[in-house]
């Protein structure tokens, strides 16, 4: 029987089993595979990443009202990174993964029908795309403000409320069509298309949910109790040593390389860094380096010659 609630110290293998779909929330917290019989607390340390805020969005896909009960001790930043990174797994991977296979099971040069719902499922990607292109570029920057202790008095939370329109209504509907009205005939690549059609559709839906029931809420609490009700974390081991990376010159490519890690992972990193320290320039780094004796002024000076070199 399914748990309708999950803690911090029980394994987050037997989560896993017990909920498959939790592999695609621990891939947006940038959490890998390969953790033993350790603790869900344990590996979301070891991760670098707030456990009340990944044990929330758990439980909101396990029960109704359960993430919401846990919304008011989670980390906006990591929520903030979480939903990132999910546009990023929407728009770049699951629907231009089911374009793909969309196209080799319909042809549109045998039937008109084929080619309305190619059409349909464009315009649809589309209206995703600009659904998450407005989050990205007013609803996330209002939230960083907020998290850097900026109040914007021309925007808040409300407006997002009202403008957030269920992006996977339409998604329901092509679905009901191609089940419908599609012309008798069809594959076994028209079934595997429709089955990640359903598919996608629940992961919106929970998408959403997590925004409309643990974002909204924790981001209005924030800008109603000021920043200082966003839990100040210090800097992580991996956090120090990127700074020193980036101090000594490396890019991005030449961190990831140099740490084992993703680009991706580094520039969340450093997207992290700026908001904890509120230093977003390599210079101001360099004099937070030194002053905190991460580096030596001599190692500076030997990258910098190395780069004129």
């Amino acid at each position: 029987m399914l748990k309708s609630r999950y803690s911090s110290d029980e394994r987050m293998c037997d989560l896993v089993c017990d909920r498959y779909a939790v592999l695609q929330v621990m891939s947006r917290f940038g959490i890998a595979l390969g953790f033993g019989d350790k603790t869900v607390a344990e590996v979301c340390a070891e991760n670098e990443v707030d456990a009340s805020t990944f044990l929330a969005v758990v439980n909101l896909s396990a029960g109704p009202g359960a993430g919401e009960e846990c919304a008011a001790d989670v980390s906006v930043r990591s929520l903030l990174d979480y939903l990132h990174n999910s546009h990023g797994y929407f728009l770049d991977f699951r629907l231009p993964a089911i374009r793909r296979k969309l196209i080799e099971a319909v042809d549109c040069s045998l039937s008109d029908v084929s080619f309305a719902i190619m059409r349909y499922f464009d315009e649809y990607a589309a209206e995703v795309d600009r659904h998450m292109a407005y989050e990205e570029k007013s609803v996330f920057p209002y939230v960083e403000a907020l998290l850097a202790g900026e109040k914007k008095a021309d925007y808040s939370m409300e407006v997002f409320r009202r403008h957030h329109d269920r992006i996977e209504e339409r998604l329901r509907e092509l679905k009901n069509i191609i089940i419908k009205y599609y012309p008798s005939g069809g594959s076994n690549e028209l079934n595997g298309v429709l089955y990640d059609i359903f598919t996608c559709e629940e992961e919106l839906t929970s998408h959403n949910a997590v925004e409309n029931q643990i974002f909204i809420p924790a981001v209005e609490r924030l800008a109603a109790d000021g920043a200082c009700a966003e839990r100040q974390e210090p800097l992580s081991a991996r956090e120090r040593e990127i700074i020193v990376c980036v101090v000594k010159g490396l890019t991005n490519k030449q961190i990831a390389d140099e740490l084992c890690i993703s680009t991706h992972t580094v520039i969340t990193h450093r997207r992290n860094i700026a908001s904890k320290l509120q230093i977003h320039s390599a210079a101001g780094l360099t004099i937070y380096a030194i002053v905190n004796k991460l580096v030596e002024l001599s190692e500076i000076k030997d990258s910098i010659t190395d780069t004129q070199a």
